[in-house]
């Protein structure tokens, strides 16, 4: 009896660890693209590309790894969000909140980033070539020696970028 409650319960917990625990919620992302704000949502892989919305709040939200790309997303909340590993290629997202926001390999090359608030945001290895920030905020050396660039990249004056 006690080998037959083992074997169960070793079997329930492989089956657990094989089970993905943080899998993207498709009624989440439906929801962000039909324009709705979703605070601390799972957002995994999400495709926003191509969006075009403003002022969503996604504080919090779990967007690791989703595609941003040519979006236009301007005045949007991503503070605290997990945005590693995100694409967002050409995306226009002026006067966006990235305060405290984990942006670890993510990709805004050629992004539009007027304005933004960068206050406490990781960025390492964030490439952020041909990105414009000269108006944004909260951006320190600090945080751009963990990032790269190139010589498009635009940012707030006395700053510089590592190239990638």
């Amino acid at each position: 009896m006690k080998n037959t409650i083992r074997l169960g319960l070793i079997a329930a917990a492989l089956l657990a660890a094989a089970t993905p625990a943080l899998a993207q919620n498709a009624g989440q992302i439906a929801s962000v693209r039909r324009g709705a704000s979703c605070a601390g949502c799972n957002l995994f892989q999400g495709d926003f590309s191509g969006l075009e919305v403003r002022g969503l709040n996604l504080s919090g939200a779990r967007l690791r790894q989703a595609d941003l790309s040519l979006s236009v997303m301007n005045r949007t909340r991503f503070s605290n969000a997990d945005l590693r590993d995100v694409e967002a290629y050409g995306a226009v997202l002026s006067s966006s909140n990235f305060s405290g926001a984990n942006l670890t390999n993510a990709s805004f090359v050629g992004a539009y980033l007027q304005g933004a608030n960068f206050s406490g945001a990781t960025l390492a290895g964030t490439n952020l070539s041909g990105a414009q920030l000269n108006r944004a905020t909260g951006l320190t050396q600090s945080q751009l020696n963990r990032a790269c660039g190139d010589g498009s990249t635009i940012l707030p004056g006395g700053l510089r970028i590592p190239a990638c």
